[in-house]
């Protein structure tokens, strides 16, 4: 795919290839990677020097790219200089204004004995499984999936027949995706061989691997259980496709790309079916059960995406800015299983020797250490967060479609929260 950039040619080889199957993905059943999020790379990847930084939520209407082929009308965003500043990013001017109620204090109202009804689908006789199933249900976390669930199901209830009452099966969702993503987390300290994770012991570490094998498989199978209890093919359907990404984003994390222009197109890839699409389709599934507009589904879907993609972003960039005590797990974890992230792949444009480490997975003594100066020494970590503030504009574009309600401004609110963690 061919782009002809009309002010300067600097890095535009990342591009020329990066996007090269935008087409077939495009026509699959994700729709991954369409225009607008090619829009979003470009002004993350390539600034153009001299300029001031795009603010995150402005919609400029001047444009930079002329995408020819088969994309051949103007990209609406244009390059600018990446934001280099670690201020909160605002809210845009539609609701800088209003107060905004807490997100975390407003879902949990349909929260309370969350984990305690976690547990109680997780019955079992053996005392051994069942400390081990429980483990990570010990209500440390802020939990992040529910309370985003629990606030679509509102908004879009608000949005149909202005009730923000949550029905129980939407609640039940949460609970169910609450089951699937903690058994991912425990599936994938067995592949990591990880030890930590927020602040305590894993489970493999505690009862050995096989065990942990199959405490995650024994949560997975209750978390189905109470799928199908719900009654609704669509949403089994809709969820089930949760559990087919997990699998092959895990998948595409094992694997990586020589051709160093695909990477970034791998990465994005990898980071929607690994952390996104939890949250995209746990979203889609309590808009389906509320409202029968599939308009809405897709919004709470492209929601519950952009939101995503911008968490693992985040995520990423923590692992190089924040201490092992604030994440709950070693700094540069990832760097040590052999993973290059967006920080990374950013660093390789301005640090080209990158490269080499990617491709043998930092696995020489050193490796480690030498890309983790690279990419502070780059502008990585603050394009990474940039693109990651183009996600949660998307995301804010997206949720202001559905009429105004509390929980809408709550989950504009929670894009904010999402950038500026720093655990």
């Amino acid at each position: 795919m061919a782009w002809i950039w009309q002010r300067c040619g600097c890095r535009v080889h990342m591009l020329e290839r990066t996007f090269s199957s935008i087409g077939s993905l495009e026509s699959g059943r994700d729709k991954f990677f369409h225009r607008r999020h090619v829009s979003i790379w470009i002004s993350a990847c390539c600034p153009v020097r001299g300029r001031r930084p795009l603010e995150p939520w402005s919609f400029p209407t001047r444009s930079t790219f002329i995408l020819t082929k088969n994309y051949t009308s103007l990209l609406s965003t244009p390059v600018r200089w990446h934001h280099s500043t670690k201020t909160a990013c605002c809210i845009s001017k539609t609701h800088s204004e209003q107060k905004y109620t807490d997100p975390f204090k407003l879902g949990r109202k349909d929260l309370i004995n969350l984990y305690e009804d976690i547990k109680k689908e997780l019955l079992v006789s053996t005392t051994e499984l069942r400390e081990m199933c429980e483990y990570y249900f010990d209500g440390r976390g802020k939990a992040l999936r529910p309370v985003v669930v629990v606030l679509m199901a509102r908004a879009c209830n608000a949005h149909y027949n202005n009730s923000r009452e949550v029905l129980a099966s939407q609640r039940s969702i949460a609970l169910i995706i609450e089951m699937i993503h903690t058994a991912s987390l425990v599936h994938d300290d067995v592949i990591d061989s990880s030890d930590s994770r927020r602040g305590k012991n894993t489970v493999n570490h505690l009862w050995g691997e096989r065990k942990a094998v199959l405490a995650g498989d024994y949560i997975l199978s209750a978390a189905s259980v109470a799928l199908a209890r719900i009654g609704n093919n669509t949403v089994v359907s809709v969820l089930c496709q949760v559990i087919e990404d997990l699998v092959r984003g895990e998948f595409l994390q094992l694997g990586s790309k020589e051709d160093e222009n695909e990477r970034f197109a791998h990465y994005l890839e990898k980071t929607f079916k690994k952390t996104a699409s939890l949250i995209a389709n746990s979203c889609k599934a309590v808009s389906i059960l509320g409202c029968p507009d599939p308009k809405v589904h897709e919004i709470a879907y492209q929601y519950g995406k952009n939101i995503g993609i911008a968490f693992q972003l985040i995520d990423d960039v923590l692992d190089f800015t924040a201490c092992a005590d604030q994440l709950g797990k070693p700094a540069a974890a990832d760097l040590r299983l052999g993973l290059a992230t967006g920080p990374v792949l950013f660093a390789c444009q301005q640090f080209p020797e990158l490269n080499t480490l990617i491709m043998r997975r930092f696995s020489l003594p050193g490796d480690v250490e030498l890309a983790w100066q690279y990419v502070r020494q780059s502008d990585g970590v603050q394009q990474a967060t940039y693109l990651a503030r183009r996600y949660c504009h998307e995301a804010i574009r997206e949720i202001s479609k559905l009429q105004p309600s509390p929980e809408r401004d709550a989950l504009i609110q929670l894009t904010e929260i999402v950038l500026t963690r720093d655990k």
